[in-house]
Order: structure tokens, then sequence, then C-alpha cells
């Protein structure tokens, strides 16, 4: 379309779920430019879009893109905040203890050594995972105290001082299975079921999908989940512990819903919700 563009997609890569986005977009007649993060430089001036829908893959440079962004005046979606409450693993866990939301037994320590009380604290069998990252990796089951010894003897001869701090939760038995709930401006739209043979039910890691009856209680949980990050966009990760009780695992900014989208099929079309949602946006400004 010719003329300034109403609306900026910021995204380095551009998968399957962006070009959803992007053609939905076109279907819409948003008037819209692709931007690709790694060539994007902001001095403070002039607004060059009024919204910008940060799908930027790179927790980082999605952090700082926005908060460029939102230094020239455009409307984020989502903002630097909630980019850097949700790419912190115990920063979530923080904002949802803080709004009375039911998680799994949290904690985090400050060494190695530190970590290993925090386990005999916490209890056997507990999930160390990365502050910082995505998709299952670096996520390690610890069973026995002698396990946890060997890796976290391991961690402490990383390099980088966040590198040896210990987020850890206790690992709840659901059969691993895990949902999906995704939010888009304070409302869940729908919920999928995520099975694993593996103990990780990560789309990423080949999980399967399947519909998961979005009730009341689930939506509530989901939306207030966002709301406590400051995400208008997010998935929502929740697990179900042995006795049906719905636990908040983490929220995501940078929602992906390929997953999703294959088990909801035509009933719901994630991406065009998400461009209305950034139409909205355009006509507020």
């Amino acid at each position: 379309m010719s003329g300034p563009a109403d609306l900026a997609l910021l995204a380095s890569r551009v998968r399957t779920d962006e070009r959803r986005i992007m053609a939905a977009l076109e279907r819409r007649g948003v008037n819209f430019s692709h931007v690709d993060t790694r060539t994007l430089h902001s001095c403070f001036g002039q607004r060059r879009w009024p919204v910008v829908l940060n799908r930027e893959i790179g927790v980082v440079r999605a952090r700082y893109a926005a908060w460029a962004l939102e230094a020239e005046g455009s409307r984020v979606l989502n903002t630097a905040s909630a980019i850097e409450v949700c790419g912190d693993k115990w920063r979530t866990s923080m904002s949802l203890q803080a709004a009375g939301l039911p998680t799994p037994r949290t904690a985090i320590a400050m060494t190695p050594e530190a970590t290993l009380a925090a386990l005999d604290e916490l209890g056997y069998p507990a999930v160390l995972k990365p502050l910082v990252g995505s998709w299952g990796r670096l996520v390690t089951k610890l069973e026995t105290r002698e396990q946890a010894d060997t890796v976290l003897e391991y961690q402490a001869a990383l390099t980088g001082p966040q590198a040896h701090l210990g987020y850890l939760q206790a690992l709840i038995d659901s059969g691993g299975r895990d949902i999906r709930v995704i939010v888009i401006g304070g409302v869940a739209i729908g919920a999928s079921y995520r099975s694993s043979d593996d103990w990780r039910s990560n789309v990423a890691r080949g999980a399967r999908t399947g519909r998961c009856p979005l009730t009341p209680e689930l939506a509530k949980l989901a939306a207030g989940a966002a709301e406590a990050v400051g995400a208008e966009l997010a998935g929502v990760d929740v697990i179900e512990d042995g006795q049906g009780r719905q636990l908040v695992l983490e929220v995501n900014s940078g929602v992906e819903f390929s997953g999703f989208q294959q088990a909801h099929g035509d009933d719901i079309d994630v991406a065009d919700l998400i461009a209305e949602y950034a139409m909205a946006a355009v006509s507020a400004c």
C-alpha cells in the first residue's frame, strides 16, 4: 500500500505464525510494513508507526526494540515491560504470586550451592530451568540429590552470573500434558492440550495438540495471568496436578500458535483475531 504505514510488524524470522498474521492484515486492508528487526535503528524523534506488533523471536532484541519504539511514541504490542517480565521466569513467577494466582511451588537461589539447599527445602523431584529460554531447552528434571549435585557442578562452570542462578519449580505429575490458553486483549479466546511421551510437552519438541474445553474457570485464570504480567497478547501455559487443580506455569508474550491452530482448525483464527486487535489499536491512536 502507498503512504506511511499505520502499523509495523517486527520480525527477523518470518515463521508460519507471522505469515498468517500478515495475510490476515492484508485481508483486512491494513496498511502495514514488515520490519526486519535486524535492520532497525532508532534515534529519538518523530514517531514512524502509530502501532507496532512485536513478533521478534529474540527476547533481548524484542525488548530493546519495544523500548526504542515506545520512546518514539508508538504503541507496541506487547510493551517492553511485558516482554521483560515474560522473558524472565522468576519475574513472571513473582507477578503471578503477587496477583494471587496458583502456580507450582517455586524457588530461586543465587548460587549452585544455594540451589542444593533450596532443593532440600522444595523437595524432589523438581525442575531446574534457565531464567531465560523457551521450547523446553536446558530444562532439567532433578529426581535425587546426587543427580542435582552433578548438574549443579556443571552449572557452576558456566560463564556469566545469570547462569549460576537456580530457578526451581516442584515437578507436577501431569501425565505429560499441559494446556496452552491464548489471551487477546484480556479475553481468553480458546485453549488446547499439548501432550507428549516426554515429560516436557512443548510443541517445538514434537508434542501433540488437541482441543481443550475453555471453562469459565480456565478462562479467568488465563486472563488473570496475562493481566498480571501486563501482556495484551499472551500464551498462558497451565498445568493440572493429580487433584485436578490448574496451575499457571508461565506466560509467553511472543505467543506461538501453530499447535493451537492445528487443534482448532477454522473454528478459531488466531491470526485474524490478532489482526483485528491491532486494527482497533490503530483506530484508537
